[in-house]
């Protein structure tokens, strides 16, 4: 082991953590997870060590499986979201979302025998949602997963909290994606401000701040849910019927302060709304216990105002991000729009994107309030707002033409939250199309630029909560902002019939041309922090507040019927003598209407072929087995099955690649963990290639490299596995101060037995 190595490379993009004595990695069965847990302030002596947490303490904790195909799982998505393909919105259910691309039966299984194995008890969770929740003492906890729960005093809070002094390790036999509940040391906080506080934290008076609640229905002008959805919809006919919207909070609420809201103002909600708990969580929230539901009332308010007429309105709450959102993925009815209003720094940013991407592969779009602090920054964080697979709300100030009346005018809200990432999120595809980031709007053309979008965020509500006396233009932030633009979508998915799914890669497409003024109102006046509002994408209000026009724009898609055939998995290998098989999935889009009949060519002498069926029955959406028979003089190589499915006038394709392999040569293969990952410029990393042979397989395998950019180098230690070619090899990674920043695919080449296989790092500079 190479000790003097002191990071390890992690996965899609979080902070690099150290790992307290190396030889953990060293060792087959001790993997740490693909995502870090050691927060900075304890690794730099920061935050100061006080003590241990008692054995006998008992924890809630959510442990999360990893993606089985997260290569594959980008493939779908970019063709889902594509609107020149055939897979074009043909979202998956949470089922077959598992099947393709979530952990495997056995795996799930396995992290379930080793959480008993250790003590722990299982109580929820579910494959479907990629996790197992369990409660244990905090001895069973160290002891399962290598690590000393220790307390710490703050650093910047006057409390204590506790997190693991190291990164945790298990003995499966895969990499955990993440354990949520290690640590306290980010409490979440609602994106919500009262003008009181905002007015004495900036030491002016509350009646210096300009409030243009002139017009609206509620009391004292202010403004209502039904008031946004006048002024950024009009009176159409879309109410939200038959969508589901889920909003996502850390805290239960009384439905009695609903009510009341209601009543008030004299209107009548039609929306039944159940309170879930995801974790055991509570539901309910009474002030007088010390709870606030202040910020969980008036989510409901703003999304019910917007959309009255939503088939369930479904509050999610529960104690860890990754609870939360694996019952928001798994749900039936699922949620197609969300809004969360709260905002944390998680241990490590790159935490929930599976969950996210899994949402954007089900049609779920997650509206995430962009904060209520000026500029994002390192002390002022903007998580998860400025995650790259969520739609980033910013704030504005509106004036509407009058009570219950259309939108008049609009600028940027002195408090909204946005920015470059702070966590060093690289920028989305998205956002690197021409015309998007400029010198008006001082974008970063590297990093995650926020908010993507906005809404009405002043101190210009009206709101009741904890069961006393409602308030009018007291409470502004952009978490009015984010349940608004849920509930916005669901008006348009309405009106398309079915899900559109996340919408950054349309809007921001859209938005470039001739149609922007149609979809949006352009918020080009105002500033916030170290950003001003500009014509077009600004780092303040980003596209702007919703025109009724945006519901047209996101509803039209092709209508030119036709289908798309995939195989998963894409690679077979299989022994001479021996079968197997692989799945052939089509979809279908625009109405196509055939059954779709499947061949296949390209398969040498000795190997049968067989589909099961033989055909896709009309409309021509689902799924055949195709078995692979192969015979003992099968020469061993690697062949190209052409897979070929015909329905109506229109003919598709993809291919299965076939590697024969001989008991007698044997076969081996090649990984690395983690699969994805980044160093900052100057500094050296590593992460883990392992080797797996079989079929008596005896041969050393070599190592190489290549993709790299220039000013990173690269090298293996050992720069080969020795006969018989299992086992494990640290490959080394130096940034130089000049390299240049951007993502890049470094191909990793073992070669042994005259075999040669591959497999891909993707790498980030940052």
């Amino acid at each position: 082991m190479l000790q003097k190595l002191t990071k390890y490379l992690l996965p899609v993009l979080p902070a690099l953590a150290l790992l307290p004595g190396l030889n953990v990695v060293s060792q087959a069965q001790s993997l740490p997870a693909l995502t870090h847990h050691v927060r900075e302030v304890t690794r730099s002596g920061e935050a100061k060590s006080i003590g241990r947490l008692p054995a006998n303490q008992v924890m809630s904790l959510n442990i999360v499986l990893p993606l089985s195909d997260p290569a594959g799982l980008e493939s779908f998505l970019a063709d889902v979201y594509n609107p020149k393909s055939a897979s074009f919105r043909q979202f998956l259910t949470p089922v077959q979302f598992t099947e393709r691309f979530g952990p495997t039966q056995a795996s799930y299984d396995e992290v379930v025998n080793f959480a008993k194995a250790n003590g722990l008890n299982v109580y929820g969770g579910s494959r479907d949602g990629m996790n197992v929740e369990v409660t244990a003492t905090i001895s069973a906890i160290e002891n399962a997963f290598h690590v000393k729960m220790t307390t710490y005093q703050h650093p910047t809070e006057n409390r204590t909290f506790y997190a693991p002094d190291r990164e945790p390790t298990t003995n499966l036999s895969f990499p955990l994606w993440h354990i949520s509940g290690l640590d306290n040391y980010s409490i979440p906080k609602p994106r919500l401000v009262s003008k009181s506080d905002y007015a004495q934290a900036h030491g002016i008076s509350p009646d210096a701040l300009v409030s243009h609640a002139t017009t609206g229905s509620g009391p004292s002008a202010s403004f209502l849910g039904s008031d946004m959805r006048a002024a950024y919809y009009g009176n159409g006919g879309l109410t939200g019927a038959g969508q589901n919207l889920g909003l996502f909070e850390y805290e239960g609420t009384d439905l009695a302060d609903l009510t009341t809201y209601f009543k008030n103002v004299g209107q009548t909600n039609n929306v039944p709304v159940t309170l879930l708990s995801t974790d055991g969580t509570s539901t309910a929230c009474v002030h007088s216990s010390g709870c606030d539901d202040t910020e969980q009332t008036l989510d409901m308010t703003q999304a019910i105002g917007m959309a009255p007429g939503l088939s369930t309105l479904v509050v999610y709450v529960g104690s860890t991000d990754t609870a939360i959102i694996a019952a928001m993925t798994t749900h039936s009815p699922l949620p197609l729009t969300i809004g969360c209003s709260w905002g944390w720094t998680p241990a490590d940013p790159s935490t929930l994107d599976p969950y996210f991407q899994k949402m954007a592969a089900q049609g779920q779009t997650f509206f995430a309030a962009s904060g209520d602090a000026f500029t994002w920054s390192s002390k002022n964080e903007a998580w998860p707002a400025d995650d790259a697979n969520i739609v980033s709300v910013g704030g504005t100030d509106l004036v509407t033409s009058g009570a219950a009346g259309g939108w008049a005018s609009e600028t940027a809200w002195l408090d909204s939250g946005g920015g470059i990432s702070p966590d060093a999120i690289a920028i989305p595809a998205w956002q690197k199309i021409a015309g998007v980031i400029n010198s008006s709007n001082k974008g970063s053309t590297t990093l995650r630029n926020g908010p993507d979008v906005s809404a009405n965020a002043n101190f210009s509500f009206y709101v009741c909560a904890n069961q006393t006396t409602c308030t009018a233009n007291s409470y502004g932030g952009t978490s009015f902002a984010a349940p608004m633009w849920a509930a916005f979508l669901a008006l348009a998915n309405q009106q398309n019939g079915k899900a559109i799914g996340f919408i950054n890669p349309t809007i921001y497409a859209q938005n470039v041309t001739s149609a922007y003024g149609t979809n949006f109102h352009d918020i080009a006046s105002g500033t916030s922090g170290s950003y001003s509002a500009v014509t077009g994408y600004d780092l303040v209000t980003g596209w702007g507040s919703p025109n009724a026009g945006l519901i047209n724009a996101l509803t039209t898609a092709s209508n030119t019927p036709s289908f798309s055939i995939a195989a998963s998995p894409g690679s077979v290998s299989i022994l001479q003598g021996n079968s197997g098989s692989t799945t052939i999935s089509t979809s279908v889009a625009g109405g196509f209407s055939s059954a779709i009949s499947l061949s296949a060519s390209g398969a040498p002498g000795g190997v049968t072929l067989t589909f099961s069926p033989t055909s896709i029955a009309a409309p021509g959406g689902g799924s055949s087995t195709l078995s692979i028979a192969v015979a003992s003089t099968v020469a061993a190589g690697t062949y190209t099955i052409t897979v070929t499915g015909t329905g109506g006038n229109l003919t598709q394709s993809t291919t299965v690649s076939l590697t024969v392999t001989s008991p007698t040569a044997g076969a081996f293969t090649i990984s690395v963990s983690p699969s994805s990952g980044y160093l900052r410029r100057g500094t050296s990393g590593y992460a883990v290639v392992t080797t797996t042979v079989s079929g008596g397989f005896s041969s050393a395998i070599s190592l190489s490299a290549k993709g790299q950019p220039a000013g990173v180098t690269v090298s293996f230690s050992p720069s080969s596995i020795a006969a018989p070619g299992s086992g494990t090899s640290d490959m080394n990674i130096t940034v130089a101060g000049n390299a240049v920043v951007g993502t890049y695919p470094i191909t990793i080449t073992g070669t042994g037995g005259g075999t040669t296989h591959t497999t891909t790092l993707t790498f980030s500079v940052r």
